[in-house]
């Protein structure tokens, strides 16, 4: 078996050398075509182009439930929540796969999230499209708590603001509201 195998070795080393000498004498050696590779498959365009700078306004929520149109400003410092709902520059923009998380005050945007239910809408306008989704679950987690903002394998929005609504003072506790997205235009 092993002088087979060493057999054939040296019999494709030969032939290859003497498919070389003949290449270079000008004699015509049948090539073999390549198999086509496989096309890759082009990538879907980018829903935003570039990431919005710090304070800046990158649309809308609308929580239909509440009968309000909030501003959503990119970065969560005082300024930008003291301007509207405030998107968390480490998670991803609205509609794009993976978990996008806005945060606002309980006492101002977000003084009524309590009354958002599962199955109730919630929309968000950008540049890029309108994005419905459907809230799942509701939770409250210690203001510690960073599995508000693990990634996603899907496109999820998480509402969060701190917990409860009528504590005087630096709440212990955040409100989360977390939905799925069901539909983009």
């Amino acid at each position: 078996m092993g002088i087979g195998c060493f057999a054939w070795a040296a019999y494709g080393i030969w032939a290859q050398s003497d498919a070389q000498l003949d290449a270079a004498a000008g004699v015509s050696v049948p090539s073999v075509e390549p198999s086509p590779s496989p096309v890759p498959a082009t990538p879907e365009p980018a829903l935003y182009p570039e990431h919005p700078a710090k304070g800046d306004k990158i649309g809308s929520l609308e929580i239909p439930v509440l009968r309000r149109t909030l501003p959503v400003i990119e970065g969560t410092g005082a300024k930008e929540l003291a301007r509207g709902v405030g998107h968390y520059a480490g998670s991803v923009l609205p509609g794009e796969d993976d978990n996008c998380v806005l945060s606002g005050h309980r006492d101002t945007v977000f003084r009524q999230l309590f009354k958002v239910k599962i199955g109730d809408p919630l929309v968000v306008k950008t540049s890029a499209g309108t994005f419905t989704y459907e809230v799942k679950r509701t939770r409250i987690v210690h203001a510690d708590d960073k599995t508000v903002i693990v990634p996603a394998d899907h496109a999820v929005l998480t509402l969060t603001t701190c917990y409860p609504f009528n504590y005087i003072g630096s709440a212990p506790d955040r409100y989360i509201v977390s939905a799925d997205l069901m539909m983009s235009d």
